[in-house]
């Protein structure tokens, strides 16, 4: 899905052959909310946007430890590329993690800071 300026938010996976029931999903393949009819999930894609490719990472569920998160480097159907968030702030070289495109089995986590 792309918004009116173009930004690619997410996409709607039809969950019924004539989209009358989507699964809203993210930039990312996740899934954001429940099946729903089209224009709610649509609205759901919408309002999440791409801000959240800032946020920092986890993979496989791992605890979030300082300096262990990782950020997004890019989204592409070739698949996610992240790396190790501190050491990318620092222009360090640091190992590149490579996931599949979609992440439908949400291997990435959002790390929650109190």
């Amino acid at each position: 899905m792309q918004r009116d300026d173009g930004e690619t938010v997410g996409y709607l996976d039809p969950v019924t052959s004539n989209y009358d029931v989507v699964v809203p999903r993210n930039i990312l393949g996740q899934q954001i909310g429940e099946p729903s009819d089209y224009a709610v999930a649509e609205a759901l894609v919408e309002d999440r946007g791409i801000g959240e490719l800032m946020n920092l990472w986890m993979l496989d569920g791992q605890e979030a430890v300082v300096g262990d998160e990782l950020t997004i480097l890019e989204v592409s159907p070739d698949g996610i590329v992240l790396a190790n968030a501190l050491r990318v702030k620092a222009l360090d070289s640091t190992q590149r993690i490579h996931i599949p495109w979609p992440d439908v089995s949400q291997r990435l986590t959002s790390v929650k800071r109190p």
